[in-house]
């Protein structure tokens, strides 16, 4: 119940006709409140304390039945409709598996519907993941490339080097949004570059294998984007990931630093066609494992540099 600043500067405006996008602060409390107790659970796992765990997982659990029963409707609507209060429960794993899809589809409609981001700082560093999750990849993409206020892009269309704190720091005329209080070097809206590391680039943790020992390499191509580069500097040496799109062809570089593992996954991708280093699969030494998965390829491999290529399916 004490102060806190809630979803710190997101989407308003005076317009009677078009909503704001205010979340309630109690609900964002309690998100986290259950997010929290999961990461001590989590931790205490880790260092073998069992007895805390349990405490803490069942602390989590009537967490989250609260949670529901305060701010959940039958259908999955949630008492502060907003985009951040959609990604605060579905990236927390708040709702019962029952209630995700519909709640997803209410966050998607929600996008859809102001055809922006409304989400402010605690809200922001989830919606492209949740929307990915569930299967919004577009729309995740749609709002990455937007360049209207309020976007990523419509910072650097007015001339911003650095994250600004407001979505509109500098408005269209030029003019500051509020002399009093308006940083431009904020990180917050910066969350967006997680984001694309892991998502657009697809360099990703393998949980099972922390400090990057074994790595997941898992682009997702789409939006306007044809060609990515991304590198991430391990304690092993430097990671990886580099895709273009060009004639149909996607083409997927990766670089793995010594006494490092990784599973590429390679989208709308069939076994047979695709190549590395100009030969198949089967004639790859240093691709172990490939197998079919859905409408994708995964493959497991060394350290080493590879150049995966085919044609999209």
């Amino acid at each position: 119940k004490g102060f806190h600043f809630g979803d710190w500067l997101a989407f308003s405006t005076t317009r009677s006709d078009y909503p704001g996008a205010t979340t309630d602060k109690d609900l964002i409390a309690t998100a986290y409140f259950a997010y929290s107790t999961s990461l001590v659970q989590r931790t205490a796992e880790i260092l073998g304390k069992k007895e805390d765990a349990q405490n803490f997982a069942q602390l989590a659990e009537k967490i989250k039945t609260a949670f529901n029963k305060e701010f959940v409707t039958t259908n999955g609507r949630l008492a502060s409709n907003t985009q951040t209060a959609y990604s605060l429960a579905l990236a927390f794993d708040l709702l019962p598996e029952a209630l995700r899809a519909a709640a997803a589809q209410r966050l998607a409609d929600d996008v859809k519907q102001f055809g922006h981001i409304t989400t402010g700082f605690l809200g922001t560093p989830l919606i492209s993941h949740v929307l990915t999750r569930y299967g919004y990849l577009e729309l995740a993409y749609k709002l990455l490339i937007r360049q209207e206020y309020p976007s990523w892009l419509y910072p650097i269309r007015m001339g911003a080097t650095t994250i600004w704190e407001r979505w509109d720091g500098i408005k269209p005329d030029h003019s500051f949004q509020d002399r009093g209080m308006n940083s431009f070097n904020h990180y917050a809206y910066g969350a967006i570059g997680e984001w694309m590391y892991r998502v657009v680039a697809g360099i990703e943790i393998d949980s099972a294998h922390p400090g990057y020992k074994h790595v997941l390499i898992q682009p997702h191509p789409g939006g306007e984007l044809t060609s990515v580069r991304a590198t991430h500097q391990s304690l092993f040496g430097e990671i990886a990931s580099a895709w273009e799109l060009a004639a149909g062809k996607f083409i997927l570089h990766v670089s793995l630093p010594p006494n490092t593992m990784a599973t590429v996954r390679l989208p709308d991708a069939k076994l047979a066609t695709v190549t590395e280093s100009g030969k198949l699969l089967e004639k790859t030494p240093a691709v172990t494992q490939a197998k079919q998965n859905d409408n994708a390829v995964e493959l497991e491999i060394g350290s080493g540099r590879y150049r995966f290529e085919y044609t999209m399916e």
